[in-house]
């Protein structure tokens, strides 16, 4: 299994910056943030290269915290400008990183926007968004977002984003298959694994209910691990967890359930 460490939640002992030499001394050859916007690619670049790590996930560039489009803009109807420049943005920084997948974001729908409006501008600007991602080499994920972290966020079930690859195609979007927002969510959690596996192109794991580390809550994480291998997932799992002690000191889940990491 091939796990990266997810810089915007692992190593905040240290300054951005420096997490990517963390990252590496830890063990991972992989790394996904959600921003890398606040940064040049070529300084994000620099800095994989001189610790020997590839990039694996970026996100569509959402809003500050605390306003309509902090978790993205694909189902505003009067944002779609906003949404086609922050795609574009997102492409050109996967590219230069060479980043196989951006994480579209999805948003969360306002109150005055009925919901079938807000789908249907969803699935319009993800088709839009695929092709040219499509154009340029990068694949675009989409993530079922629980509603109890984030209320009001467009899409909840792994059926809903496994609903819109379909329409779409997966050759151009998959499945962003968070474990923690889908046992928040809905549970069963093998269970969509199975079902959804043909689209999922990134996995992201957390425990419950507290958003640490794999083993500090109630996941059965050897049937899950095993669960995967069974099914030959050969995709990056992104360790996207607030560590409860510290990231080195939580890091032992790795030897515990998995043994090795492979690459």
């Amino acid at each position: 299994m091939r796990f990266c460490a997810n810089l915007g939640w692992l190593f905040g002992e240290v300054p951005f910056e420096e997490r990517f030499t963390a990252a590496a001394e830890a063990g991972f050859s992989a790394v996904e943030y959600a921003s890398p916007y606040d940064h040049s690619p070529l300084t994000l670049r620099r800095r994989l290269q001189e610790a020997g790590l590839c990039q694996a996930l970026i996100n569509s560039p959402v809003g500050p915290p605390g306003t309509s489009t902090f978790a993205g803009t694909a189902c505003l109807p009067d944002r779609v400008r906003e949404f086609r420049d922050g795609i574009t943005k997102a492409l050109d920084y996967a590219v230069e990183l060479e980043c196989p997948l951006v994480h579209l974001r999805a948003g969360v729908r306002p109150p005055e926007v009925q919901r079938d409006t807000a789908f249907s501008q969803y699935v319009t600007n993800v088709a839009w968004a695929a092709q040219l991602a499509s154009t340029a080499g990068v694949r675009l994920v989409l993530e079922a977002v629980n509603s109890r972290d984030i209320p009001g966020y467009l899409v909840n079930t792994q059926e809903q984003a496994a609903g819109v690859v379909d329409a779409i195609g997966n050759d151009q979007v998959g499945i962003l298959f968070d474990v923690y927002h889908c046992q928040v969510q809905q549970g069963d959690i093998t269970t969509r694994l199975e079902t959804f596996l043909p689209s999922i192109a990134h996995l992201q794991v957390a425990d419950v209910p507290g958003r640490a580390e794999p083993g500090s809550g109630e996941i059965a994480w050897d049937f899950v691990f095993d669960r995967l291998r069974s099914l030959g997932y050969v995709g990056r799992i992104g360790c996207e967890y607030r560590p409860a002690n510290g990231t080195a000191e939580g890091l032992g889940w790795l030897t515990r359930f998995i043994h090795t990491e492979e690459g």
